[in-house]
Protein backbone atom coordinates (compact mmCIF):
# COMPACT_ATOMS: atom_id res chain seq x y z
CA UNK A 1 0.00 0.00 0.00
CA UNK A 2 1.97 2.94 -0.89
CA UNK A 3 1.01 6.72 1.14
CA UNK A 4 -1.34 7.55 -1.30
CA UNK A 5 -3.81 5.27 -0.63
CA UNK A 6 -3.19 5.54 3.36
CA UNK A 7 -6.63 6.60 5.33
CA UNK A 8 -6.86 9.76 6.82
CA UNK A 9 -6.27 9.61 10.18
CA UNK A 10 -7.15 11.57 13.19
CA UNK A 11 -4.52 13.10 15.75
CA UNK A 12 -4.79 15.02 19.10
CA UNK A 13 -2.05 17.73 19.70
CA UNK A 14 -1.23 17.95 23.06
CA UNK A 15 2.04 18.94 25.40
CA UNK A 16 3.82 16.32 24.28
CA UNK A 17 3.14 16.24 20.97
CA UNK A 18 0.76 14.29 18.33
CA UNK A 19 -0.96 11.36 19.82
CA UNK A 20 -2.65 8.92 17.99
CA UNK A 21 -5.41 6.68 20.00
CA UNK A 22 -6.77 4.48 17.26
CA UNK A 23 -5.84 0.71 17.38
CA UNK A 24 -6.19 0.32 14.34
CA UNK A 25 -4.28 3.97 13.11
CA UNK A 26 -1.53 2.62 15.57
CA UNK A 27 -1.09 -1.05 13.87
CA UNK A 28 -0.65 0.79 10.23
CA UNK A 29 1.63 3.61 11.04
CA UNK A 30 3.86 1.74 13.27
CA UNK A 31 4.33 -0.79 10.08
CA UNK A 32 5.08 2.06 8.07
CA UNK A 33 7.45 3.17 9.86
CA UNK A 34 5.91 6.23 11.81
CA UNK A 35 5.65 7.30 15.92
CA UNK A 36 6.43 5.42 18.64
CA UNK A 37 4.32 3.55 20.55
CA UNK A 38 3.54 5.06 24.45
CA UNK A 39 1.33 3.70 26.97
CA UNK A 40 -1.28 2.08 24.21
CA UNK A 41 -0.94 5.40 22.10
CA UNK A 42 1.16 6.38 19.02
CA UNK A 43 3.28 9.61 19.75
CA UNK A 44 4.74 11.03 16.13
CA UNK A 45 7.26 13.34 16.20
CA UNK A 46 6.73 17.13 14.78
CA UNK A 47 8.16 15.74 11.67
CA UNK A 48 6.21 12.88 10.98
CA UNK A 49 2.90 14.85 12.02
CA UNK A 50 3.95 17.36 9.47
CA UNK A 51 4.38 15.45 6.73
CA UNK A 52 1.28 13.46 7.19
CA UNK A 53 -0.82 16.42 7.15
CA UNK A 54 0.92 17.71 4.34
CA UNK A 55 0.30 14.71 2.08
CA UNK A 56 -3.11 15.28 3.80
CA UNK A 57 -3.44 11.71 5.36
CA UNK A 58 -3.60 13.06 9.29
CA UNK A 59 -6.45 15.63 10.63
CA UNK A 60 -5.10 16.85 14.11
CA UNK A 61 -7.12 18.86 16.64
CA UNK A 62 -6.45 20.59 19.88
CA UNK A 63 -9.52 20.92 22.29
CA UNK A 64 -11.95 20.60 19.65
CA UNK A 65 -10.03 22.99 16.92
CA UNK A 66 -8.83 21.85 13.35
CA UNK A 67 -4.92 22.71 13.53
CA UNK A 68 -3.90 24.01 10.10
CA UNK A 69 -0.53 22.44 8.71
CA UNK A 70 1.27 26.43 9.29
CA UNK A 71 -0.24 26.40 13.13
CA UNK A 72 1.58 23.00 13.42
CA UNK A 73 4.79 24.26 11.78
CA UNK A 74 4.78 27.16 14.26
CA UNK A 75 4.11 24.99 16.98
CA UNK A 76 6.79 23.07 16.22
CA UNK A 77 9.66 25.88 16.07
CA UNK A 78 8.72 26.61 19.14
CA UNK A 79 9.94 23.39 20.76
CA UNK A 80 12.89 23.15 17.83
CA UNK A 81 14.20 26.16 15.57
CA UNK A 82 15.48 23.32 13.15
CA UNK A 83 11.90 21.97 12.91
CA UNK A 84 11.67 23.38 9.28
CA UNK A 85 14.72 21.73 8.25
CA UNK A 86 13.91 18.53 9.56
CA UNK A 87 10.56 18.54 7.86
CA UNK A 88 11.91 19.57 4.49
CA UNK A 89 14.77 16.10 5.04
CA UNK A 90 12.16 13.87 5.99
CA UNK A 91 9.55 14.66 3.25
CA UNK A 92 12.70 14.51 0.80
CA UNK A 93 13.54 10.83 2.55
CA UNK A 94 9.94 9.69 2.66
CA UNK A 95 8.78 10.48 -1.32
CA UNK A 96 11.75 8.52 -1.98
CA UNK A 97 10.56 5.31 -0.30
CA UNK A 98 12.66 5.34 2.64
CA UNK A 99 11.64 5.37 6.07
CA UNK A 100 13.34 7.94 8.84
CA UNK A 101 13.38 7.39 12.75
CA UNK A 102 14.80 9.56 14.90
CA UNK A 103 18.62 10.20 15.01
CA UNK A 104 20.69 10.15 18.37
CA UNK A 105 23.50 12.03 19.56
CA UNK A 106 26.57 13.80 17.90
CA UNK A 107 24.23 15.63 15.20
CA UNK A 108 22.50 12.83 13.37
CA UNK A 109 19.32 13.94 12.34
CA UNK A 110 17.82 10.40 11.33
CA UNK A 111 18.03 6.94 11.04
CA UNK A 112 17.17 5.92 7.55
CA UNK A 113 16.90 2.52 6.34
CA UNK A 114 17.20 0.97 3.17
CA UNK A 115 13.86 1.11 1.18
CA UNK A 116 12.00 -2.55 2.09
CA UNK A 117 14.38 -2.67 4.97
CA UNK A 118 12.46 -1.24 7.75
CA UNK A 119 11.40 -3.63 10.51
CA UNK A 120 14.45 -6.64 9.19
CA UNK A 121 17.17 -4.74 9.35
CA UNK A 122 19.00 -2.03 11.24
CA UNK A 123 19.24 1.46 9.52
CA UNK A 124 21.58 1.54 7.25
CA UNK A 125 22.58 5.64 6.56
CA UNK A 126 22.58 7.97 9.67
CA UNK A 127 21.54 11.39 8.52
CA UNK A 128 23.16 14.84 9.59
CA UNK A 129 21.19 18.20 8.06
CA UNK A 130 23.54 21.43 7.60
CA UNK A 131 21.45 24.63 6.08
CA UNK A 132 22.79 25.82 2.98
CA UNK A 133 25.53 28.82 3.82
CA UNK A 134 25.89 27.41 7.39
CA UNK A 135 29.32 27.03 7.81
CA UNK A 136 30.38 23.83 10.02
CA UNK A 137 34.38 23.13 11.01
CA UNK A 138 35.80 20.12 9.58
CA UNK A 139 37.07 18.72 12.65
CA UNK A 140 33.61 18.22 13.62
CA UNK A 141 32.59 16.85 10.79
CA UNK A 142 35.60 14.59 10.99
CA UNK A 143 34.35 13.65 14.58
CA UNK A 144 30.45 12.75 13.46
CA UNK A 145 31.92 10.79 9.99
CA UNK A 146 34.43 8.59 12.20
CA UNK A 147 31.47 7.96 14.99
CA UNK A 148 29.26 6.95 12.37
CA UNK A 149 31.78 4.92 10.53
CA UNK A 150 32.84 2.77 13.73
CA UNK A 151 29.20 2.08 13.99
CA UNK A 152 29.42 0.25 10.14
CA UNK A 153 26.75 2.55 9.25
CA UNK A 154 27.21 5.56 6.13
CA UNK A 155 27.46 9.22 6.51
CA UNK A 156 24.89 11.18 4.86
CA UNK A 157 25.20 15.09 5.02
CA UNK A 158 22.08 16.51 3.70
CA UNK A 159 22.78 19.82 2.60
CA UNK A 160 19.65 22.42 2.04
CA UNK A 161 19.73 25.17 -0.48
CA UNK A 162 18.07 28.11 0.24
CA UNK A 163 14.33 27.32 -2.17
CA UNK A 164 14.12 24.21 0.09
CA UNK A 165 15.65 21.44 -2.16
CA UNK A 166 17.63 19.01 -0.86
CA UNK A 167 20.97 17.45 -1.89
CA UNK A 168 22.52 14.55 -0.04
CA UNK A 169 26.39 13.87 0.16
CA UNK A 170 28.17 10.06 1.05
CA UNK A 171 30.65 11.38 3.67
CA UNK A 172 33.89 8.65 4.66
CA UNK A 173 36.51 8.67 6.33
CA UNK A 174 39.91 8.65 4.00
CA UNK A 175 43.53 7.31 5.05
CA UNK A 176 46.56 8.71 2.81
CA UNK A 177 49.35 6.19 3.63
CA UNK A 178 53.21 8.09 3.64
CA UNK A 179 56.05 6.81 1.54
Amino acid sequence: MSEETLPIYSGRLLKKGVIIDNPDAIKELKERGYGEEEGGKLKLEDYEALYLLYINKLKITQRKKNISFDELVDYSLKKDPNAWTRFLIYRDLRSRGYVAKEGFGFEVDFRVYERGAYGSKPAKYLVSSLNEGTEMKLKDLSQMVSQVSRMGKDMILAVIERRGEVIYYRVSEMRFERK
